[in-house]
């Protein structure tokens, strides 16, 4: 990511997940946050979860743009996220608290929609009506700030400054929630409150991050979008309704942010180097016997937002085929490779038998992939530490192998591979 000399032509780089999330893109970001002026969230909210590891200090971001870790890195808050300001403000001083001076570094769109805490309690109460069928949300209100959002109920970062219209338009939202879903504990009056105190505080956060990003680019910075979730939980594209709320591929980027296509350049695919999904929904390749839980506990595969269990199952390339041709990847991170140094053969899943027939492409239909039997390759596996391997030529001969199998079927270089935990636990493939 080396600057650009000519403005014109400036674009951003963009980093996405590939699967069902929790892939470790946070990672990824601190590293290329290293070179780059300005890091930017386009979808999603508190609901996405990064871990990132810098010098044995542990640092979770959810909301936030990862690359406050670099502090001469500018984040922002982009349109397209739907904030819970009091969760905001935590999050910012939890991170203070471990020294990231971020004073003058982080920004937010006046365009964001916010989530509110009656959100929050919607969103358990339509899980609970779904009762057995449920989605398996984290509960932060998310979904239900999109509703609001795309009914166009919704309440923007802007409204604040105007309070008169922001009162008038909290009180009716909170009406139409009451009579929906019945009268519900809430007290209307102490969050108005709240949020009078929270509108000042914010004040000197709120940006228009339009015009900011259209500068930056004018100017020739440099500017990374990280992407939250991944394109296999798109409201569109993924395994719907067993999706989040929001766009999480590359579209996102352009309707989060308001960035023209033209604009868009390297597009960072990261993917786990087995599979792993949080929540309810289909999972083709998943393991839940002793494999299962063996890549769970050597992967320590726990939710940073909400501390679950992640399922865990063998990588599989019909995910990464179907994800590869809607973001478009120009290369790939392949993460936790470590994890695997354990197993004797490892499964890749290529392709999956439905109703007699072959398919190689991720179905639609639900109910179609409910009765899949998923066609597995096998290849040996390595039985090596590879933590401390610094380039590509020092892995072992099967786990070279491994990584090239993957690119030959996906027609992506892989350019990253994640060895460990840490920043400097990363294979860069020149």
């Amino acid at each position: 990511m080396s600057p650009t000399t000519d403005a014109n032509s400036n674009k951003v780089s963009v980093v996405l997940g590939t699967q069902w999330g929790d892939e470790g893109k946070g990672k990824l970001v601190d590293i290329l946050a290293q070179s780059i002026d300005v890091c930017v969230r386009c979808q999603g909210g508190n609901n996405a979860g990064h871990t990132i590891v810098v010098d044995g200090v542990k640092y979770a971001f959810h909301m936030l743009p990862s690359g406050l870790v670099n502090m001469a890195c500018v984040s922002v808050v982009g349109s397209g996220v739907v904030v819970h300001l009091p969760s905001f403000f935590e999050e910012l001083e939890d991170l203070q608290k471990q020294g990231l001076d971020c004073d003058g570094r982080l920004f937010i769109s006046d365009r964001c929609h916010l989530v509110f805490d009656f959100h929050q309690i919607v969103d358990g109460m339509k899980e609970g009506e779904l009762g057995r069928g449920s989605i398996g949300t984290t509960k932060k209100g998310i979904g239900p700030a999109y509703s609001s959002k795309a009914s166009r109920s919704g309440i923007r970062v802007h409204h604040l400054y105007h309070f008169d219209e922001f009162e008038k338009r909290f009180r009716t939202i909170v009406a139409a929630r009451h009579r929906r879903y019945g009268d519900f504990e809430y007290d209307v009056e102490a969050e108005l409150s709240r949020y009078r105190q929270l509108a000042e505080r914010l004040r000197p956060f709120v940006i228009d991050s339009v015009e900011f990003l259209h500068a930056k680019l004018r100017e020739g910075k440099r500017i990374l979008v990280e992407g939250a979730n991944a394109l296999m939980l798109d409201i569109d594209f993924g395994t719907y309704p067993y999706v989040t709320s929001s766009n999480t591929g590359v579209g996102g980027v352009c309707t989060g942010l308001g960035i023209p296509p033209s604009k868009i350049g390297e597009v960072i695919g990261v993917a786990k180097a087995y599979t792993t999904r949080v929540g309810g929904g289909p999972f083709p390749s998943e393991l839940t016997d002793e494999v299962g839980q063996k890549l769970r506990d050597v992967g320590a595969e726990y939710g940073v937002t909400t501390g679950r269990p992640r399922r865990c199952g063998w990588l599989d390339l019909v995910v990464l085929r179907y994800s590869t041709m809607i973001n478009g990847y120009t290369s790939l991170n392949l993460t936790k490779l470590d994890v695997l140094d354990v197993f004797d053969e490892i499964k890749v899943a290529v392709s999956y038998t439905i109703n007699g027939k072959e398919v190689t492409s991720f179905p639609a239909d639900l109910d179609d992939l409910a009765t899949a039997t998923v066609n597995y390759v096998t290849l040996p596996g390595w039985k090596q530490n590879i933590s401390k391997c610094r380039t590509f030529e020092e892995l072992p001969e099967n786990c070279q192998k491994y990584v090239r199998f993957i690119e030959k079927d996906l027609g992506v270089p892989v350019q990253w591979i994640g060895v460990g935990a840490g920043r400097e636990d990363m294979i860069n493939i020149d």
